[in-house]
């Protein structure tokens, strides 16, 4: 399994997931032609995608969905309670392209096993997913308030992980958004500050794991550096430091990441 993080931000989100039978976007926060430049600079073609996962309804997610699904007549998977909240965004698409993947439900396509999970945050039924390919697991979690024991227990041990690192809390206390704004953002329904996303993901690495990206960084209210700093301290206060046993990277909302192999 072959992955790149194109996208990862406020500015947009799109994920680019490759099996020798399948190849995937999850989102399409971007416009079309942003998401095609995106796929050329890791050397593949959006021609040849087939499949596209939703998480949830935001335009940062949904932004460049319909365009790509019309003039690819890619298959979409998302949830009912999504697609209702996202019918009037994304304009009209073909019935036999909209498919229903609800929560808690493992999707078998071709040679790939998804698992969806909810997460917490102010959209209609929010999900992420866990991908399964010969043995191999990555888990995308990011757009979440909180991460419960629960889904701290179902998606420990995975070979590879994006985790949301979305701010710093100071940065964001003494920022200029507007304080409904911040309450938004540090609320249960918001998103992982770099703290909380850092405890996240200490408590869920295992053996397997081998890397860890920090996702969805704010523009405004992080530093990618701090982002690292605090990952870095975390996972070493919990003896989990930072070796060659496994790498925390960062994505970028404007470049895509290295195509990686899980």
């Amino acid at each position: 399994m072959h992955v790149s993080y194109l996208a990862s931000g406020s500015s947009g989100n799109c994920t680019y997931i490759e099996t020798p039978k399948r190849k995937i976007l999850v989102d399409c926060g971007l416009s079309g032609k942003k998401i095609a430049g995106l796929m050329t600079k890791i050397d593949r073609n959006l021609a040849d995608v087939d499949t596209i996962l939703v998480t949830h309804e935001h335009r940062d997610h949904v932004h460049g969905l319909g365009v790509l699904a019309r003039k690819y007549h890619m298959d979409l998977y998302a949830n009912e309670a999504t697609w209702k909240a996202m019918d009037h965004i994304i304009g009209n698409v073909k019935t036999e392209q909209k498919h229903i993947f609800e929560m808690g439900q493992v999707l078998t396509l071709g040679d790939v096993d998804i698992q969806s999970f909810g997460v917490s945050h102010d959209a209609a039924e929010p999900q992420f997913y866990s991908f399964h390919h010969e043995g191999k697991q990555m888990v995308m979690l990011t757009d979440t308030g909180y991460v419960s024991d629960r889904l701290r227990g179902l998606l420990r041990d995975a070979d590879a992980y994006l985790i949301e690192s979305n701010h710093d809390l100071e940065l964001l206390r003494m920022g200029g958004y507007p304080w409904s704004l911040k309450q938004r953002i540090l609320g249960d329904e918001g998103h992982l500050s770099n703290e909380d996303g850092a405890a996240a993901i200490a408590e869920m690495l295992g053996d397997r794991t081998k890397r860890i990206y920090l996702g969805h960084l704010s523009k405004d209210n992080n530093i990618k550096t701090l982002a690292h700093h605090t990952a870095e301290s975390i996972l070493m206060q919990k003896g989990m430091g930072v070796n060659e046993d496994f790498f925390v990277y960062d994505t970028d909302p404007d470049e895509p990441t290295e195509l990686f192999r899980v």
